[in-house]
This record gives structure tokens, C-alpha cells and sequence, in this order.
């Protein structure tokens, strides 16, 4: 399996950049360690959105131009922009790095190839990562594992299915995704991500939504005017906001300045 497709490494000045987006000055030498760490800040600097859809700006699949978004623009984006631009750091900073495809669950039916994009990180052993996905584990997870792996989120675990390598990943027992092993170019990923964009049967065209992991482990959602709290033990808070609240929530808790609302 050819991990190493041709990329253009992020210049320095952009990976200090990106380090600075999300809180780690220093990420150490490629380990699994500094990996989860890197996960971590991530999830908790960069958010889940889909603003762009609703604001008229175009989905880019090309890899400076979604770290351009995370890091100049301080925005964030959908699982082929968060995932898309996380592994240019992690190569940059010498991790080795596959993109893979997933089709995600909806109930116990898989959607169609190319839902989803998620990294295979190769150290000693092969770790997914995944910072696009919204609730989903906080740590990278071991893909040659088959008992259950234990996370902040949940139990996770990583079960073969079929003939061709696919995995389905499922979180406190529930699918997520089922990933198929191949690598693929961010190339491949931009019909389904044209799709998800454009079509008024995908959900991302349908409401904004905007999320991101607190420090104490649970979430902030702005679902269109709906700010939503999630206390680590899963309980709820929310509350209806006017448009000029809004625009001061997603400034506040997501660090996004918005001069209109989405829609």
C-alpha cells in the first residue's frame, strides 16, 4: 500500500501557523503519543461547520487552500476540509498518511463510497484519526485492533467486514463508518463532497450546524439559532438566540466573524 502520495509539504511558516491555530507550539517527534495529542487540539480548536454551503462560498479540495481556511480565515469546515487539512500538518511534520474513504452509517445501512474521508496514520502500528466527524472519538483509534478500545467518548471498535478489507468502525456499539482500506487522493473525494454541498437530499445543505469540543471534554452546537450545551456525562442544556446573538455566538464560541448569517 502506497502511503506516501505526492503532496506539497506545507511551508514552515504555514505548520507554525497551523500550530498556533490549535494550541501546540511543540508536537514532538512523530509518535502515537503526540498524535492523540494533536487530535485532541484539534478537536477543540477547529470546529465542525458547514457555513460555507450556506454562505455561498465554494468547498476547494486542494490542500492550501483548506489550511488556508482553518488557519488565515479561522474557520472550520466538513469532514474533506477538517481531515483534508490535517493530514498536510501531519505530513509536514513527518507522520506518514493515507486518505481513506468511508460510507456512513445511517442506522444499519452504509451510504454511498466517499461519505466520509478519514487518515490512516502509520507509526509502529496503523492508527485512524479523525478530526471530521463531530461526536466521535477524542483519541486516534488502533486499526489492527479487534477488541474493544476504550475513549473519553466511548467503547470503539474497529470490526472486518466482507472480502476486500473493509472495517466498520462502531462506537459504544453503534456503526459509524465503514472504511474501505485503499488510500485515495483528496482528488477522488470532490463528486461526493460537490454532492454533499449542492444536493437538497444531502444534509448539509439543509440547516447550519457549527460544533466543537469544550475543554472539559463536552460540546458547544450553534444549530442554525439553537445554541446547544453537552456536559461530558451526555446531559443537555439549550436555548433559542436572536440574529444579532447568533453572530455574537459563533465569534464567541467558535472564534468565527461573520458579517451576515448563514442562509
Amino acid at each position: 500500500m502506497d502511503h506516501d502520495k505526492a503532496y506539497e509539504e506545507l511551508a514552515p511558516e504555514a505548520r507554525t501557523a497551523y500550530l498556533e491555530r490549535i494550541g501546540v507550539p511543540d508536537p514532538g517527534e512523530p509518535s502515537a503519543r503526540e498524535l492523540a495529542r494533536l487530535q485532541q487540539a484539534h478537536l477543540r480548536a477547529v470546529p465542525f461547520e458547514n457555513l460555507s454551503i450556506h454562505l455561498g462560498e465554494p468547498v476547494v479540495l486542494d490542500p492550501a487552500a483548506l489550511v488556508a481556511k482553518l488557519v488565515d480565515r479561522r474557520r472550520g469546515g466538513f469532514c474533506y476540509e477538517l481531515n483534508g487539512a490535517f493530514a498536510e500538518l501531519l505530513r509536514s511534520l513527518g507522520y506518514r498518511v493515507s486518505l481513506l474513504a468511508g460510507r456512513v452509517f445511517d442506522g444499519e445501512r452504509p451510504g454511498p463510497p466517499f461519505d466520509h474521508l478519514a487518515l490512516r496514520v502509520d507509526l509502529d502500528e496503523p492508527w485512524l484519526a479523525d478530526v471530521g466527524f463531530g461526536r466521535f472519538s477524542r483519541l486516534p483509534l488502533r486499526l489492527d485492533e479487534r477488541g474493544p478500545q476504550s475513549d473519553p467518548h466511548g467503547t470503539f471498535t474497529v470490526v472486518p467486514y466482507g472480502a476486500h478489507g473493509e472495517l466498520d468502525v462502531r462506537m459504544d456499539g453503534a456503526p459509524q463508518y465503514r472504511l474501505d482500506p485503499r488510500p485515495y487522493p483528496l482528488a477522488d473525494f470532490a463528486p461526493t463532497c460537490w454532492w454533499q454541498s449542492t444536493s437538497p437530499d444531502s444534509h448539509f445543505t439543509r440547516s447550519t450546524t457549527c460544533s466543537v469540543l469544550t475543554e472539559d471534554g463536552g460540546r458547544t452546537t450553534l444549530s442554525v439559532t439553537r445554541l446547544i450545551r453537552t456536559a461530558p456525562d451526555g446531559t443537555r442544556s439549550e436555548r433559542q438566540l436572536t440574529a444579532a446573538e447568533t453572530l455574537t455566538a459563533y465569534r464567541e464560541h467558535f472564534g468565527i466573524a461573520l458579517d451576515r448569517l448563514p442562509g
